[in-house]
């Protein structure tokens, strides 16, 4: 089970890094995204609230979902990746949760506007949160089990 949440975790990292790296293309190009009728990018995309200290949220979500990717990658590598990936990753997806939280919080009541894109993005890491509580919580389980 635990190969399975992991091969989920990697493809919806993948997925959200995807659209990261276009909202980061879409932001830097200035150019409009592909959003349609389904919502308002362009206000939200480029809104105060979609940099930090001139660093597009989007390029930093696309380093999270990347270093996610990374961290399952290597975690058989060695005994310490084995150990501490798990609680990497869900600390990662936490704070991407509890930051996504506020982002469509600004978008709901703010900016009265809202990014598909962005909204993917937050419901792939409230999976990601929970297959990595899932994992730890195994994690965790699994000594008291064995005795």
């Amino acid at each position: 089970m635990d190969n399975k949440i992991k091969i989920a975790s990697i493809g919806l990292a993948f997925v959200g890094f995807v659209d990261s790296v276009y909202l980061t293309y879409v932001k830097y190009t200035g150019q409009y995204s592909l959003c349609g009728t389904i919502g308002d990018c362009e206000s939200v995309n480029s809104s105060k609230y979609s940099e930090i200290a001139g660093i597009p949220i989007a390029l930093l979500g696309a380093g999270a979902y990347l270093l996610i990717v990374f961290l399952i990658l290597i975690e058989y590598r060695s005994s310490f990746w084995k150990e501490y990936t798990p609680i990497l990753v869900f600390g990662l997806s936490l704070l991407g949760v509890l930051y996504s939280i506020y982002l469509t919080y600004l978008e709901i009541a703010v900016l009265k506007a809202i990014c598909p894109y962005c909204a993917l993005s937050a419901v792939i890491l409230v999976v990601l949160f929970v297959l990595s509580s899932v994992r730890l919580w195994r994690g965790f389980s699994e000594p008291l089990a064995a005795s």
